[in-house]
């Protein structure tokens, strides 16, 4: 039987007759630390990463994947957080249970759906430049644009995920004892001061759990969004490690072994990045899962 498998990426053994009759398969990086490809090259499991990292276009995805991912961050924190606080001040409850039920919907719906109406209602010929044409005399290019195909899918991720975190954070407001807003008031403090001195250190746990578990996802930048909406002419400024991943371990000369390098770093940086998140929360917040 022939050493290497026809399957990418994968090195397969025949066992002796007298061993297990099952044939074995092992990740690419890490069989007796060589590595093979489809086109038959080999190179040392630290050659993957010397590979990769000498790639302009991996570079260039990981400032993607960082600039996209930490305004979604940032933005997926701080808007969720204001519409808690301003629904929270609704004294119609009726119309309060509306907007957290409008602002929730996005969130059931996959990107798969979302994507085909954000291509059609952005499309040159869609509904938003035709508005724009009226009242301005112009068309844009939005997915062909790399600095308005970045900002539609920032956008767009924080108008999908603000609905859960809004929830969340609502929870929290509703959980913050009523005595606290009491003696404020009775200090002479108004219902902004009772915002910041009172609802938002009580809520800071809940708030660095929420960017806790958001920095764990900092390398993500959204692969199922940005599949869905990005094309070639926007790799520039929409592609993300994830697709990079992707298009190398799938197309082309289909290298798995440095795309497996790939996920692995990423996961190594992630459980840094978790690690130092949680104990700066621990130490600022007190926060703390067990």
């Amino acid at each position: 039987m022939p050493e290497n498998s026809a399957e990418p990426g994968i090195k397969t053994l025949a066992v002796r007759k007298k061993d297990s009759p099952r044939l074995q398969t092992h990740p690419p990086f890490l069989y007796f630390g060589r590595t093979h490809t489809i086109i038959g090259q080999q190179r040392w499991f630290i050659g993957n990463f010397i590979y990769l990292f000498k790639m302009e276009k991996f570079w260039n995805s990981v400032r993607n994947t960082l600039l996209i991912s930490g305004i979604k961050i940032a933005l997926g924190i701080i808007v969720p957080l204001l519409l808690a606080i301003l629904i929270n001040e609704v004294s119609k409850k009726w119309f309060s249970r509306f907007v957290q039920t409008m602002y929730f919907l996005p969130f059931f719906l996959s990107w798969i759906i979302l994507g085909s109406i954000l291509l059609e209602m952005f499309a040159y010929g869609g509904i938003v430049n035709t508005m724009l044409e009226k009242l301005f005399g112009t068309r844009i290019m939005f997915f062909l644009d790399n600095g308005w195909f970045r900002t539609l899918v920032i956008l767009s991720d924080v108008w999908k995920g603000m609905g859960y975190n809004m929830v969340i954070f609502l929870a929290a407001i509703m959980g913050v004892d009523e005595t606290l807003y009491e003696a404020t008031e009775i200090d002479g403090g108004g219902r902004f001061r009772q915002i910041i001195n009172v609802m938002l250190p009580s809520i800071a746990p809940v708030v660095a759990m929420v960017m806790t578990l958001s920095i764990g996802g900092i390398l993500n930048g959204g692969f199922d969004q940005v599949l869905v909406l990005y094309n070639p002419m926007v790799y520039e400024g929409g592609d993300i490690i994830d697709t990079f991943v992707y298009r190398l371990g799938m197309f082309g000369n289909r290298q798995v072994d440095v795309a497996s390098a790939v996920n692995l770093a990423k996961a190594v940086v992630t459980l840094v990045l978790m690690g130092g998140t949680y104990y700066f929360a621990y130490k600022k917040f007190d926060y703390r899962l067990f």
